[in-house]
């Protein structure tokens, strides 16, 4: 049973600090693609080359995209997904998305009670790891001695399959990525950089092995472990698997005050991007593994990926405020 160190813990992130899409590179495009769409139910939302961007309705925001590598290899033991976490709107909604992969025959590998969220683990055609799950009321999130509890028990997958009748209505709307876990190598350096640099506080501390962040008071929006070991290969997005993850921010104020103590702490950028709805950058943790800080764009239209010189980047951020933060 897991506990966090205090319900007090602040994020030095906004409330409305989520996480964005996913992004996944895999080398079979059309057998994976085709289990994103036909066994959860993700819609095309846009196509640019071997890269396709899907969500749960077919529209912006997009929640995972997949790029085609033929061939790309994985190296032994790296860094990188552990799990991405696609959270649904209702138990009901859940119910159906198990109904589904049991319907086509798809494995389960387990099902938990986590006392915050009732969740299903599984994984694509090419094993990367995926949890479906839907979140309790706040209310009802369990609290021992002024920290939550996230405890994993059996989940009682029958009582959840009852609420699934009638046939599947595809996926939900309102579905979204609600986290991610990671694999890394040195648990200190993953916390100073996920809570230290980029701003979300340690919400878990209880697991052996692992660390979970999270903003707004959320149980987690980020997990990471080293349950694979301290030794592993650091993360590339040239090979299969995770290429990057979205670190959503409400405001391009958010985005300055992060990107302000990236340079602070030494961190370097990587990339910029002006996706036309939003602007992004993009870092590295520790182990390699890609990070994109995104904010929406007000009045952005289209979709399109215009690369920025990071100067040019960071001077537009440099205009931006910094946001009031609660006491």
């Amino acid at each position: 049973m897991a506990r966090s160190s205090s319900l007090s813990q602040k994020a030095d992130l906004p409330d409305a600090t989520s996480v964005g899409f996913v992004h996944l590179g895999v080398t079979d495009l059309a057998v994976t693609g085709a289990f994103y769409d036909e066994v959860l139910g993700f819609r095309l939302a846009h196509q640019a080359g071997p890269t396709r961007y899907l969500s749960s309705d077919g529209n912006y925001p997009f929640h995972l995209v997949l790029t085609g590598q033929p061939g790309a290899r994985p190296p032994r033991r790296s860094a990188g997904l552990y799990h991405f976490a696609i959270l649904y709107p209702s138990r009901v909604a859940l119910a159906h998305a198990l109904k589904r992969v049991l319907d086509v025959g798809w494995p389960i590998a387990g099902a938990s009670d986590h006392g915050v969220s009732e969740a299903i683990y599984l994984a694509d055609p090419e094993g990367n790891g995926i949890e479906l799950y839907v979140d309790r009321d706040r209310a009802l999130w369990p609290i021992e001695n002024s920290a939550l509890v996230m405890p994993t028990r059996p989940l009682q997958i029958e009582g959840l399959l009852a609420l699934a009748t009638g046939p599947w209505p595809g996926m939900a709307q309102g579905t979204r990525i609600g986290h991610i876990h990671l694999r890394v190598s040195d648990l200190a350096k993953a916390e100073a950089f996920y809570s230290g640099v980029l701003g979300f506080a340690v919400t878990v501390r209880g697991y052996p092995g692992a660390l979970f962040f999270a903003a707004g008071g959320y149980h987690h929006h980020i997990g990471v472990n080293i349950w694979a070991g301290i030794h592993l290969v650091p993360s590339t997005p040239e090979a299969p698997g995770l290429r990057t993850f979205t670190v959503h921010l409400p405001d391009r104020a958010a985005l300055a005050q992060v990107v302000r103590r990236v340079k602070q702490a030494g961190s370097p950028l990587e990339s910029a991007t002006n996706y036309g709805r939003s602007l992004a950058c993009t870092l590295r943790d520790p182990d390699g593994i890609r990070v994109t800080l995104e904010a929406d764009v007000p009045g952005g239209e289209g979709w399109h990926e215009t690369p920025l010189a990071l100067e040019a980047f960071v001077r537009m951020l440099e205009g931006a405020p910094i946001p009031a933060q609660a006491d």
